[in-house]
């Protein structure tokens, strides 16, 4: 019964929280939902939605952590990260964050450091590491990567683009790498402090990985090419050819993602190395200086 399953809490709960994770969680029947935000009209439609009882429904953090959950997915503002998920670590609650960890290469390796402290686990919400389609494309011969991630008209701080949005196109790239990387690049555009575009290659023996990302493209789209061998995959979407309705949590990985974290905690797989997550946020604030450098003009590595 619901009742007996895993207590888990939802702390924040914006667009990401209401559009890629409640449809998840909110329907699995061996958990315990916990939902928390400071917004009372919010917590309480959404509490009603996914039968989450009042009692269960929380405006402080602190109250929420006087029984402490089993379990927390953390979904508030990236500015917030580090002061709840410090929180959660320290009461020994499991604690997965969407990415990115922090804003910042060092607020991400002190938080790394608080979990490695506490020993609570830690994991980092990179949830196209769990889509099928990048899965099966992980397996596939690649010898080029080009992958865009664009926006209809959303150019902004440089950043909160490249550690809440490029962040994916950074880590998409080391994921499907096919080996070390010896050489990386960063370009872009910024223009009155808001990052118009950027570019990101990463290239080894025998192997070069693009990504790149337009903020004013007219569109929303992502594309994901891959050749090798003789092969050419292409998706679109995170979909590379019509298999049917499938929810689009599946589709994006949101549903696998979930699961991993929560049977880590339940004890049945290992959580994701925290020193990998961490190397994505190293490359991203690579991205971030050298955008700095010269924000006009092409940068070269």
């Amino acid at each position: 019964m619901k009742n007996d399953g895993l207590a888990v809490a939802v702390i924040g709960l914006g667009g990401i929280a209401r559009g890629a994770y409640l449809p998840v969680l909110g329907t699995r029947a061996d958990l315990r939902l916990r939902l928390m935000t400071r917004d009372r009209s919010r917590l309480d439609a959404l509490g009603a939605a996914y039968h989450v009882p009042p009692e269960c429904r929380f405006t402080e953090l602190e109250v929420l952590l006087a029984d402490p959950p089993q379990a927390a997915f953390v979904h508030v503002a990236t500015v917030a990260h580090a002061e709840v998920v410090t929180r959660l670590l320290d009461a020994g609650v499991p604690t997965y964050v969407d990415k990115p960890l922090a804003d910042t290469l060092a607020a991400s390796r002190a938080l790394i450091a608080h979990a490695e402290r506490t020993g609570t686990p830690l994991m980092v919400g990179f949830n196209r590491r769990h889509a099928p389609a990048y899965v099966e494309a992980a397996r596939s011969p690649r010898e080029t990567v080009i992958l865009q991630k664009n926006e209809a008209d959303a150019p902004g701080a440089v950043r909160d683009v490249v550690f809440d949005d490029f962040i994916h196109v950074v880590d998409t790239l080391r994921f499907l790498a096919p080996g070390d990387v010896s050489d990386v690049t960063v370009s872009g555009r910024v223009e009155d402090g808001m990052l118009e575009h950027a570019a990101l290659t990463l290239s080894g023996p025998g192997f070069t990985c693009f990504g790149a990302m337009n903020r004013r493209a007219g569109a929303k789209a992502e594309r994901l090419q891959l050749i090798g061998d003789g092969h050419h995959r292409d998706i679109h979407d995170l979909v590379e050819a019509p298999t049917g309705w499938a929810p689009v949590g599946r589709v994006k990985g949101i549903e696998q993602i979930c699961e991993h974290f929560l049977a880590a905690v339940r004890g049945e797989t290992q959580y994701p190395d925290l020193q990998d997550a961490l190397a994505t946020h190293e490359l991203c604030e690579q991205v971030v200086e050298r955008l700095a450098e010269r924000p006009a003009e092409r940068l070269d590595g």
